[in-house]
């Protein structure tokens, strides 16, 4: 269950989504905390320019494996407004980081995606745990999902 403070952390991630919307890039952002709750990192997409692996996930997975000791990342959270692509799931699961929580889930997106005749994605949406099965997960959060739903609606021009 989410509390309050994980509540923040994901209208958080929401902000961010909404930053990279405003930017001209895809609508996903997400927060790296710590065991005491301390946030440590964010990002936001910055795949517009080309990079296709420029998420947010990815790159608190790689700024978490730089910046701290395996059991800081292990006891870690990583928030962020979409469940992780494979891509991230595996990053995320290679570092060690701890916990998940995520506003929607690629299911969702995937249904959403197809609703707003956006293109295919090249990668197979898997769920995080079919790739990073040790990582503990939790979402998706309805309170939120709707704001994530129209930031997609947003991005892929539907009104």
């Amino acid at each position: 269950m989410v509390d309050d403070a994980e509540m923040r952390h994901l209208r958080r991630c929401v902000e961010l989504a909404t930053e990279a919307l405003e930017a001209g890039d895809k609508p996903f952002g997400s927060v790296l905390v710590d065991a005491d709750g301390r946030v440590l990192a964010e990002d936001r997409n910055r795949v517009a320019f080309g990079d296709q692996t420029r998420h947010p996930e990815f790159a608190l997975a790689r700024w978490a494996a730089a910046n701290m000791a395996p059991e800081e990342r292990a006891a870690a959270t990583v928030f962020t407004s979409g469940e992780h692509c494979p891509m991230c799931a595996a990053a995320h699961g290679w570092v060690g980081l701890g916990r998940i929580v995520y506003v929607s889930s690629s299911e969702q997106l995937s249904a959403w995606l197809a609703e707003l005749g956006a293109p295919p994605s090249p990668v197979r949406p898997l769920p995080i745990r079919e790739v990073a099965p040790g990582v503990a997960v939790e979402g998706p959060v309805p309170e939120l999902t709707d704001q994530v739903y129209n930031l997609q609606r947003r991005f892929y021009g539907a009104s």
